[in-house]
């Protein structure tokens, strides 16, 4: 598939500010499972300066100053073209010893992967909600891995209803599925959470959806990749039930989801700050 994204983001402010330097992740991915053929990035006010990163995850990323000028506005968009070529997620073989939970990583490669196999709202491991939803599907599948992850994902969107939520941290896992709600960020979270109750490396990823292309609205999106031995990074969306092919465009991705953030910044200034966005995705069949 070849997508055209236009992605407007807009925020107000209710007196003159001084804007920070700010990090922006929109530039999406260019890999084995998509090529960036064409991407373009305007901000007003004009930055003083502008630099290309690979920040610590590998992502690219642009960094941005504005120096002392003030401004009620700031504006940044991005056009982007990418095609995907995945159509077929499970397309690989795992290693013998990955096929059944928990998987026992290599020294070698735990050492690697530690970041992304700890618990992510506490600081004393993983969320005890996180682990019993892990033993209940692990018992229901007999510890196998791929139905393992099938399961969840399957489970999540069953049980779990989407909210729109632009703004805040993702919530805590436990409070997503004891409550049954969550934006994509949560169900995000909650997958990633009961994946490392079992052992597996788990990360946040940040992106688009091509979703229902008659509906007008349009968000940015959120879901998990899992690290499988003898097949990488996999990713699975659990808001919408998937594993993730062609459908899905990826930015950026950190076990930590504040590292995929798609702007972080600050200003200085008592302003009053309100966010906005226009999204476009345009779908179309490579010839």
């Amino acid at each position: 598939m070849q997508y055209q994204i236009v992605h407007k983001t807009i925020y107000t402010y209710s007196q003159p500010i001084t804007l920070e330097p700010h990090t922006i992740r929109l530039r999406p991915r260019s890999d084995g499972w998509q090529t960036l053929q064409d991407f373009e990035l305007k901000i007003l006010p004009t930055p003083v300066s502008q630099s290309q990163i690979i920040d610590l995850d590998g992502n690219a990323a642009i960094k941005v100053w504005f120096g002392s000028q003030t401004t009620e506005l700031l504006e940044i968009q991005t056009r982007s073209q990418v095609e995907t070529h995945c159509t077929n997620p499970f397309n690989f073989l795992l290693e013998p010893w990955a096929n059944k939970l928990p998987i026992d990583y290599p020294s070698s490669m735990r050492s690697q992967l530690q970041p992304y196999l700890q618990g992510y709202w506490s600081t004393a491991g993983i969320d005890p909600v996180a682990i019993q939803l892990a033993q209940e599907i692990h018992h229901a599948n007999n510890g196998e891995t791929i139905g393992f992850l099938t399961a969840l994902n399957e489970r999540i969107y069953q049980n779990c209803q989407q909210v729109i939520r632009e703004t805040g941290a993702p919530l805590p896992p436990s409070i997503t599925w004891t409550e049954k709600s969550g934006s994509c960020r949560d169900s995000a979270i909650l997958f990633m959470e009961v994946c490392r109750a079992v052992g597996l490396a788990a990360r946040f990823v940040s992106g688009y959806q091509d979703g229902d292309p008659d509906a007008n609205d349009r968000h940015l999106h959120a879901w998990a990749e899992v690290f499988l031995p003898g097949a990488g990074w996999r990713g699975f969306d659990p808001t919408h039930g998937l594993a993730v092919a062609d459908g899905h465009i990826a930015v950026a991705a950190s076990a930590i989801p504040q590292s995929a953030a798609p702007v972080k910044g600050g200003y200085k200034g008592k302003a009053r700050s309100e966010l906005s966005y226009k999204l476009s995705i345009q779908p179309a069949k490579v010839e």
